[in-house]
């Protein structure tokens, strides 16, 4: 099997990239979230992978990180996910997200990933209950779960996921759930 590659990145077409490793050319699908973070055309790049084989063809699927590997395996384990809907989920959310979302059954982040319909989100959350635990930062749970109410706040307020996070970043880590708010919005107000 073919586990991590280490190559020159010739090309980059979203979702694929092209990578010369000694001569031969490897073409690589990536989430978005490992996409972002590939470097230029013509420099080093590491990818772990894994390697699917199908009737219809051999795919090959490369991640930044082991965490992106590891969610990866555990989404196709699932029944009806196959790797393209695997690949969707985690470029549509973070594997600290999807880690999140799935510890809190938060079915609703993902619906938002395109494909991901409510019956399907439900699956995900009863498959991959504690088995992304490792991901998730070791957090205090009262801290946890005053981030998690801020969060839940500014959602229900209309703003996206981007936009809550970008807004609570500067956030103390011990800050309560109604000034987290008040600082969020705040915060919000100035962009």
């Amino acid at each position: 099997m073919i586990g991590r590659l280490t190559g020159t990145l010739l090309e980059k077409n979203p979702p694929q990239v092209l990578i010369d490793v000694h001569g031969v050319g490897y073409e690589v699908d990536v989430p978005m979230s490992t996409f972002y973070n590939l470097p230029g055309i013509g420099e080093k790049v590491v990818l772990l992978t894994h390697f699917v084989v199908r009737e219809d063809g051999h795919y090959l699927f490369g991640f930044a990180t082991d965490a992106e590997r590891f969610a990866f395996r555990q989404l196709i384990k699932i029944s009806g996910i196959g790797a393209r809907m695997a690949l969707a989920v985690l470029s549509g959310l973070s594997v600290n997200d999807l880690a999140q979302a799935i510890a809190r059954q938060e079915a609703g982040r993902l619906v938002k990933v395109p494909g991901i319909g409510k019956k399907t989100a439900e699956r995900l959350l009863l498959e991959l209950k504690g088995k992304l635990a490792d991901a998730l930062p070791n957090t205090t749970p009262a801290v946890e779960d005053n981030q998690h109410d801020i969060l839940n706040a500014l959602l229900a307020l209309g703003y996206n996921d981007r936009e809550a996070a970008l807004a609570m970043k500067p956030l103390a880590a011990d800050v309560s759930t109604s000034d987290g708010i008040r600082q969020a919005l705040r915060n919000l107000s100035k962009t």
